[in-house]
């Protein structure tokens, strides 16, 4: 990536609905979700107010269950992607 460009801005841009973008898809949620990952485990560490670090803790909790079905998708797209790869 250039300097001033954002992660869409460098990479080449898929058709819609191809498996290519697809698998673009589930990295820019994976994206998303692991910096969601990161403010809510920041707003536990550093809130003085007991209600809203239990609030990111509950949200932490969910966005690494949403982050773990993204991941076993992305898991099973590069498999996909492979030669020969079986298909069930």
């Amino acid at each position: 990536m250039r300097p001033g460009e954002t992660d869409t801005q460098s990479r080449p841009e898929a058709a819609p609905g191809t498996d290519e973008q697809r698998f673009l898809d589930l990295h820019a949620e994976r994206s998303t979700l692991e910096r969601a990952l990161a403010l809510s485990q920041a707003r536990q560490r550093f809130v003085s107010d007991r209600t809203e670090a239990e609030s990111a803790r509950q949200e932490e909790e969910r966005l690494l269950a949403d982050l773990d079905l993204v991941l076993t998708r992305i898991r099973a797209e590069e498999y996909r992607r492979r030669p020969g790869a079986r298909r069930w």
